[in-house]
């Protein structure tokens, strides 16, 4: 299972995080995949507490330009991946965040972590390998990381139950070829079940073909 993990954040160094700005959040968000990322970044407004952890941490963008309830809030940065841990780390230094590298399909429950009051996953679930079922396991092992009264939120792509164009059709087959993606089988009523599943509150929203979640209430 982590070498399957691995696949999906393989592609993430140095040099491609450089442009994951670019390609991402200015060109694919609003161009290919139908939510701007002013839409994701009013995600982060809404839920974050001042006591947040970022799960599949990109490059930090979002931690930089949102909206925290405290001038100086304690944040924890979650990844696989050591580049974009470094990478995010050095955007947001002046939080001194916590880091936290670590398979969130490696089969045990983040202990040992201080709860936080929010908990981000953002464009994680669609790079995972399996279907929802099996990558919703990721809730499970951050779940510890939670507070009683936190709020998990974040955004996925989704290929099936929500519109997608062409172009976003292409471009999910190059992905989930090169194993940048794995998110094929990944549908709005799967991830539904696996959020209710789990919480019994649940915020779902769709823009284009991105689902944008929030949960509250853990069972």
């Amino acid at each position: 299972m982590a070498g399957d993990t691995e696949a999906g954040q393989a592609i993430y160094n140095p040099g491609t995080l450089q442009l994951y700005d670019l390609v991402v959040l200015r060109l694919s968000n609003p161009l290919i995949w139908r939510c701007s990322t002013a839409r994701i970044l009013a995600l982060y407004d809404r839920h974050v507490g001042a006591a947040h952890l970022d799960v599949g941490v990109g490059t930090g963008w979002y931690l930089d330009r949102c909206r925290f309830p405290s001038p100086t809030p304690r944040i924890g940065l979650m990844d696989l991946n050591a580049d974009s841990l470094d990478h995010a780390a050095r955007r947001i230094a002046r939080y001194q965040p916590e880091r936290y590298q670590l398979d969130v399909l490696g089969g045990r429950p983040a202990a040992g972590i201080a709860p936080f009051a929010s908990v981000g996953l953002t464009y994680l679930l669609h790079c995972l390998p399996g279907d929802i079922a099996a990558k919703a396991a990721a809730f499970d092992t951050v779940q510890p990381c939670l507070r009683d009264d936190g709020t998990v939120f974040g955004a996925t792509i989704l290929s099936g139950g929500v519109p997608t164009t062409a172009a976003a059709r292409a471009l999910m087959r190059i992905y989930n070829r090169k194993g940048v993606f794995s998110n094929a089988g990944d549908t709005l009523p799967a991830l539904r079940a696996a959020l209710e599943q789990r919480f019994r509150s649940v915020e779902l929203t769709v823009e284009g073909c991105v689902a944008l979640f929030a949960a509250r209430a853990p069972r």
